[in-house]
């Protein structure tokens, strides 16, 4: 699958810093990757692609993409994976509602995201990788879990027996009874008669009339969700890669039952070394998502004029782990922002700008925190001095730090 444009990446003067960020399995701070690695890896959870980016989506994908530059900016030779979920559910429910044959919905909508993520100057993966490409990767990895023991038929649907992996709920620490809710909530079938646990996870579905389904050694059909994200993985990243990443709402049940996937696969563990999640973007006091259709879509914002470094900086206002709400005031606001940086950018000269660049490694690398890093450049471009190198190394570093092109 084709990804999208990559930005330019302009290399930023001065001593870098070491990452810091908060793991949701650990609970607590650490630093990734490990010092002896000369690269980092990152999954990230892509789109299923049955309606256009919006908000909470975007929210998502610039958090990731600071952790990327926060990595090149320290050296390291990223390797940056990236799915999409171009056939389950969702997507097949709304081209039949929408009497669009699924796999044109599901094209339309990719390449609307590839032109958001453009605008956004987000840093694409290089494993930009689809369901339907995935097939027979899928397929071994489910072959894998067989032999580990870890799988059994319900009327010729494959599950995932979780009771095979004893490290089960380390991702998001969550209890049972909470697990079962969210499982419920979140695309599961804990109540299907016939499975051995409620949580058991479905890997593989067999054909059903009038949905698409491919042929493999388990049978004609289609993946499970989770599965997908944990076989893409390990062919692209292999185990214990640095970071796994995605939404809050992924923590149960996706990225548990893709780390216990992968460990009782492969006998290995951890899956990632660290679990990092996007805190939820609201609107008029509920979660932004698809299925309520409380949406502020990104492509919408572009087309009505809005600057895409606007929109980026409005997203960068928010530390990633704080939920928020979206409010019509947020865009004039960042623009306003914008402006005063430009401004600032195009003099002569201007305060310290080696110390402003320092500031804002120092709030980026403290677990991404973004209020800092703007009030760091908020400080320097309302401040006046006599440093003539100033308003070009820091917008060289704005570009390439925030992934803001001032």
């Amino acid at each position: 699958m084709q990804a999208w444009t990559k930005p330019d990446i302009p290399v930023v003067p001065g001593p870098a810093r070491r990452l810091r960020l908060y793991d949701t399995a650990s609970r607590g701070l650490v630093e990734v990757p490990p010092t002896d690695s000369a690269t980092a890896r990152m999954y990230v959870c892509g789109i299923t692609p049955y309606d256009a980016t919006h908000m909470g989506h975007a929210a998502t994908y610039v958090t990731f993409d600071l952790i990327n530059r926060m990595w090149r900016d320290s050296g390291y030779d990223v390797h940056y994976t990236q799915n999409i979920t171009d056939v389950d559910d969702p997507l097949l429910e709304r081209a039949t509602a929408t009497g669009v044959e699924w796999t044109e919905l599901a094209a339309q909508e990719i390449q609307l995201f590839r032109d958001d993520m453009t605008a956004l100057r987000v840093i694409p993966p290089q494993h930009y990788i689809g369901v339907v490409e995935s097939i027979d990767l899928v397929s071994d990895a489910v072959e894998d879990l067989r032999r580990a023991g870890a799988v059994y038929s319900v009327d010729g649907d494959l599950y995932f027996a979780v009771k095979t992996d004893p490290l089960f709920g380390g991702v998001s620490n969550y209890d049972r009874e909470t697990m079962r809710e969210l499982f419920a909530e979140r695309g599961g079938d804990p109540d299907r008669e016939g499975k051995q646990d409620p949580l058991d996870s479905l890997l593989w579905r067999h054909e059903r009339p009038g949905e698409p389904s491919w042929d493999s050694g388990l049978g004609r059909g289609r993946p499970g969700w989770h599965v997908e994200c944990s076989a893409i993985a390990l062919k692209y990243l292999g185990m214990t890669f640095d970071v796994q990443g995605g939404g809050t709402d992924l923590i149960f049940p996706h990225h548990e039952m893709s780390a216990s996937g992968a460990q009782v696969a492969t006998g290995e563990h951890p899956f990632a070394r660290a679990y990092v999640h996007q805190a939820m973007v609201g609107l008029d006091g509920e979660k932004m998502s698809k299925s309520k259709g409380n949406l502020v879509l990104v492509s919408k914002e572009r087309l009505a004029g809005a600057d895409p470094m606007a929109i980026r900086l409005a997203l960068l206002t928010h530390h990633y782990r704080t939920d928020w709400f979206w409010m019509p005031s947020d865009l004039a606001d960042a623009q306003a922002r914008l402006d005063v940086w430009r401004g600032a950018a195009g003099r002569g000269s201007g305060p310290d700008g080696a110390a402003a660049v320092d500031a804002l490694r120092a709030a980026l690398t403290n677990d991404l925190d973004t209020v800092a890093a703007l009030a760091a450049v908020d400080a320097w471009a309302e401040s006046e001095g006599d440093d003539h190198e100033a308003p070009a190394l820091v917008a060289v570093a704005v570009d390439a730090l925030l992934g803001v092109k001032l």
